[in-house]
């Protein structure tokens, strides 16, 4: 074997931070998280503040860059390095503007249905106008201006009574200046190698997918997969989902 190279076979398993999308908690990756612990990853679930149970936290301080901070805090703390960082919708949005901070200990950044913004935008300014004037209604009917109320866990494609229930019962509030801010720059998010897993059964909740594919094809380092699962795939197709996630730990990242 040349100097220098690695067999992938040989080398340690590679960590994974999992990181939800919005009115999540890190609780939704519990089904994940354990396929990948069974084969031999460690792994790491944070919930972002005033969400699950950090939602005793919730005001309407809380803005996108709390949340980065949040991310950011797990990396130091926990000594991860070499890690899939994984992020689930809104997610995107924390996980791209971390990795101006953490690209160094990331092997791969992985976006489950995740948002992929460029520096100044936000992630009212990816979704379609629709979307956008729904969110912000919402918010002024339900929320006092300043945070989304939980919606039931079938906008995300969580049909199974059981499922359902147990999602609706731990999804909480979420502060809206998270959606509003600007994320920071994204340079290190965007040279990254990754990989953009697309949940391909129909939900409520679709994210943009043109800017990913479009990457994909000119990015030798980052690839664009399917996975036959609704948005909470985690939830609805944990198995699935992991040996996704184990794929893109193999990858070669240089």
């Amino acid at each position: 074997m040349p100097a220098g190279s690695e067999d992938p076979e040989n080398r340690a398993l590679s960590p994974f931070v999992l990181l939800h999308g919005g009115r999540h908690g890190g609780w939704c990756w519990k089904r994940t998280a354990a396929r990948l612990r069974s084969a031999g990853h460690a792994v790491y679930t944070p919930t972002l503040t005033g969400l699950g149970e950090r939602s005793h936290l919730l005001s309407p301080a809380i803005g996108l860059d709390t949340h980065i901070q949040d991310l950011v805090g797990v990396f130091g703390y926990e000594d991860v390095d070499d890690a899939v960082l994984v992020a689930h919708s809104y997610g995107g949005m924390v996980a791209c503007g971390a990795m101006e901070r953490v690209a160094d200990r990331v092997r791969a950044l992985v976006l489950v249905d995740g948002y992929l913004p460029r520096a100044g935008e936000s992630m009212m300014d990816l979704v379609d106008p629709a979307t956008a004037e729904y969110t912000m209604d919402l918010a002024a009917r339900d929320g006092e201006g300043w945070f989304l109320p939980p919606t039931d866990a079938a906008v995300w494609g969580v049909t199974d009574p059981a499922d359902n229930a147990w999602v609706n019962g731990k999804t909480t509030a979420h502060p809206l200046k998270t959606y509003r801010d600007p994320v920071g720059p994204t340079d290190r998010a965007w040279a990254h190698p990754g990989v953009f897993i697309e949940c391909l059964v129909p939900a409520a909740i679709r994210v943009p997918t043109a800017r990913p594919r479009e990457r994909a094809a000119v990015d030798r380092r980052f690839r664009y997969w399917t996975l036959e699962a609704p948005h909470d795939a985690m939830i609805t197709a944990p198995h699935a989902l992991a040996e996704k996630l184990r794929a893109a730990s193999r990858l070669d990242p240089r």
